[in-house]
């Protein structure tokens, strides 16, 4: 598998996109990690890994989607998206960033953002239709994008989930145009009832090798967000049946598979409250994650980035309280801890909809990653290494 893996990786991609990937994402990625273990061992807090949500934005309407267009829409600043931006790799070093929205192609000042930091790694989400070859040839002449592009299930599958036609077909175009320009680029795919059995399988990871893909990126389906679809949320054994098909997987293709929630023990982790990772949306909100669309903190505050996520006391019991609660996603685990949470720090809700708390209260406990006593370790070397001194599978929704 490795051998096959590096093969690839030497011969698909343009070298310059390569040799900006292996600097920027690899090793700027091991040496941002260490800093903020660093800054952990001095009691400060700031994450490795910032999330933006450009814009709110989107051309799809799917189902458990947290994201509300705004009328205006909502978007981040040029000017305090660069500062922040620019702060981030001065003072933690950091130098890896994912844009999301919405749909961050949307986004009207995207590429100028992009072409403004070429000593940083910048991973796109997109659902990938609007990711043509004109598109994708612009990436790689900037050599510092890798688009993460979102797929649902079989073609059926993601026309429902997604709320269009032809979306699961446009998708595919959109990977083609990412290989045709040989783009180091990967495919998202959130588990739910209705798409585990085909996209958690050896057919599905052998289609995407075929297709030139070169990372995926398993998401465990959260219900929220004003149409949460509670009946496509996975139970305990599914999620079981996703790790051990992960696990298994990696010793078998020649392919990265990332997920964002267990070490190499295989015991549960969330970025968020770990203090990892944190979200900031498109109102310049700073969040624990995507999904969890509360805040006490803005960009716009008139302090410095570094300053706001250090005495951000809302963030402080995010993790005190996530941690509490146990490993895994407080979110899907105790809503209403969260909402305790959110009331306690009298903490804004940044969804647009004015209908967060709401949407807490309706919220049933469901299973999440965290699952004691049932831990499934990495197998694979490259994996165990990566997850114990990298942030491969770290740096995610939370």
């Amino acid at each position: 598998m490795i051998v096959s893996l590096a093969k690839r990786m030497m011969t698909e991609p343009d070298k310059r996109v390569l040799a900006r990937f292996m600097y920027t994402f690899a090793w700027k990625g091991s040496r941002s990690m260490a800093a903020f273990k660093r800054r952990v061992a001095r009691g400060e807090r700031s994450p490795a890994v910032l999330f933006f949500s450009l814009t709110d934005r989107c051309n799809l309407a799917c189902k458990g989607c947290w994201v509300t267009p705004g009328t205006p829409p909502r978007e981040l600043a040029p000017a305090a998206l660069n500062a922040a931006i620019g702060e981030w790799k001065r003072e933690n070093r950091s130098h890896f960033f994912g844009l999301l929205g919405g749909e961050p192609l949307l986004y009207p000042h995207l590429m100028e953002i992009l072409a403004a930091h070429p000593d940083c790694c910048f991973q796109v989400l997109t659902n990938g239709m609007l990711l043509d070859d004109a598109r994708a040839a612009a990436f790689r002449r900037l050599g510092n994008v890798t688009p993460l592009i979102s797929i649902e299930g079989d073609q059926p599958t993601s026309d429902v989930r997604r709320g269009a036609r032809d979306v699961w077909q446009r998708g595919m175009d959109a990977i083609a145009a990412c290989r045709r320009n040989r783009l180091i680029f990967g495919v998202a795919t959130s588990m739910c009832k209705n798409n585990l059995a085909d996209l958690a399988s050896d057919a599905f990871v052998t289609d995407m090798i075929r297709r030139g893909v070169h990372y995926l990126w398993y998401y465990i389906y959260r219900p929220v967000g004003p149409d949460p679809a509670p009946e496509l949320a996975l139970d305990e054994e599914d999620i079981l049946t996703l790790r051990r098909f992960l696990v298994g997987a990696r010793c078998r293709h020649p392919i990265l598979l990332v997920d964002a929630y267990w070490d190499a023990d295989g015991r549960a982790i969330c970025p968020a409250a770990e203090g990892i990772s944190h979200h900031i949306g498109p109102g310049g909100d700073i969040e624990p994650c995507p999904p969890v669309q509360f805040s006490c903190e803005n960009i716009r505050d008139g302090k410095s980035l570094n300053t706001l996520f250090r005495e951000s006391a809302f963030l402080e019991q995010f993790r005190q309280r996530a941690a509490a609660e146990g490993r895994g996603c407080i979110l899907l685990a105790n809503p209403a801890a969260l909402g305790d949470i959110v009331n306690d720090a009298n903490a804004r809700d940044t969804s647009g909809r004015g209908s967060g708390l709401r949407e807490l209260a309706a919220m049933a406990r469901r299973p999440c990653h965290d699952v004691p006593g049932r831990e499934i370790p990495e197998k694979h070397w490259l994996y165990r290494f990566a997850k114990k001194r990298w942030f491969l599978g770290f740096g995610t929704y939370g």
